[in-house]
C-alpha cells in the first residue's frame, strides 16, 4: 500500500546524488502521505548506489516503523517533528523535506550566518533571508539530538515570523541546510536552489565584502513576479 510513496521517496534520494548536493550515505530525504499520517524515508547508512525503491523505510509521526526492514535515516525525528508542525499551515504547503550536506550551503551552517537577500536569484525563491538556527544547547543535544534539531528550526521559524510555507529552506548552525516542499521532488530542487544561492552569496562577499542586499523594491518586484497573486512567469 505504500508502493508509490516509497517510489517518490526513492526518485527524490537519488536526485540528491544527481544533483552533488551529497556524497556517499551523507543526506536524505522523504515523502508525507498526510491521508495515511506515515512518511517515507531513507535508510540509514545505505549508499545511494545501492538504494532500491523497496529499501524506503515508512515511519509514522510518531516515530515509529510501519514498514520497511532497515533502520529509517538517523534524521527521521527531525523530519518528523517539521511534518508535525508545518505540514498543515495550508493545503499541501510541506509534503517533502531534504536534507543535504552540500558544501556552499554547510559552509554557511558552519559560520551560523543567515544568507542575505544579494540578488535577483534569491528573491525569486524567496523574500527574506535564509534564516539559520542558534546552535544547540548543551541540554538539547543531550536529550535527543536530532528530534531538538527539529524543534530548534521551529523555534527559529517562531522567533522570526516566519512562514514556512514562503520560507522553505533554513540552516542548522554548525550542521547543514534543510528544506521542504509540496513534494518529495520539490523539496530537493529548493535544495539544489538553496546550494546555488549560498554558493553566489559567498562569492559576492569575496568580490565585495561590504555588499549591500538588493533594495526592497526589486525583492518585491522579484518575487511577486514569480510567486504573487498575478505572477507572469513562466507557462
Amino acid at each position: 500500500m505504500y508502493k508509490f510513496l516509497k517510489e517518490e521517496a526513492y526518485e527524490a534520494n537519488m536526485e540528491i546524488k544527481r544533483r552533488n548536493l551529497a556524497i556517499y550515505t551523507w543526506g536524505n530525504s522523504s515523502a508525507f502521505d498526510p491521508d495515511k499520517g506515515v512518511f517515507a524515508i531513507k535508510p540509514s547508512g545505505v549508499e545511494y548506489d545501492s538504494l532500491k525503491p523497496q529499501s524506503i523505510v515508512i515511519v509514522d509521526l510518531e516515530g515509529n516503523i510501519v514498514e520497511g526492514k532497515l533502520k529509517p535515516s538517523s534524521d527521521t525525528k527531525t523530519h518528523q517533528v517539521l511534518y508535525r508542525e508545518f505540514s498543515q499551515l495550508a493545503d499541501k504547503s510541506v509534503r517533502g523535506i531534504t536534507h543535504t550536506h552540500s558544501t556552499y550551503a554547510v559552509a554557511w551552517a558552519q559560520a551560523a550566518k543567515s544568507v542575505p537577500v544579494f540578488g535577483t536569484t534569491h528573491a525569486d525563491h524567496g523574500i527574506q533571508k535564509i534564516p539559520c538556527t542558534e546552535f544547540m544547547s548543551a541540554e538539547a543535544v543531550k536529550n535527543n539530538y536530532e528530534l531538538e534539531t527539529g524543534k530548534l528550526i521551529v523555534e527559529t521559524f517562531k522567533k522570526n515570523n516566519l512562514n514556512p510555507v514562503h520560507n522553505n529552506m533554513v540552516l542548522v548552525a554548525g550542521h547543514g541546510p534543510f528544506t521542504w516542499g509540496g513534494s518529495a521532488a520539490e523539496s530537493v530542487y529548493n535544495s539544489a536552489v538553496l546550494e546555488e544561492i549560498c554558493k553566489m552569496a559567498f562569492l559576492t562577499l569575496a568580490i565585495n565584502p561590504a555588499a549591500n542586499p538588493l533594495p526592497e523594491h526589486i525583492i518585491k518586484k522579484h518575487w511577486e513576479r514569480k510567486n504573487g497573486q498575478n505572477a507572469y512567469y513562466g507557462q
